[in-house]
């Protein structure tokens, strides 16, 4: 395990579990949270892990909420728009 450039070996339990070490923990922010949480991507045949927070919505602007929205349904609308495979001419 590497910790200064950020290269680790971590082990995975039989239930697909890992422990994050207490200093990449703290790099993160993840330290003295309660119920900390990882956003994770699989990338270029890799994973990506990335702090993430849980907010109550009600806590979230209504206008915020809309932006939200409009963005998704925006992608949402290109995807739907894009043909898929090779469309027979």
């Amino acid at each position: 395990m590497q910790i200064g450039g950020m290269t680790m070996t971590l082990p995975i339990n039989k239930r697909g579990g890992l422990t994050l070490p207490p200093s990449l923990r703290r790099k993160l922010g993840l330290e003295g949270i309660d119920n900390p949480l990882v956003i994770v991507e699989e990338r270029d045949g890799g994973i990506f892990l990335q702090p993430a927070a849980a907010i109550p919505v009600r806590d979230i602007s209504r206008a915020q909420l809309a932006r939200w929205i409009a963005r998704d349904e925006g992608e949402m609308k290109a995807f739907t728009g894009t043909p898929r495979g090779n469309p027979k001419k």
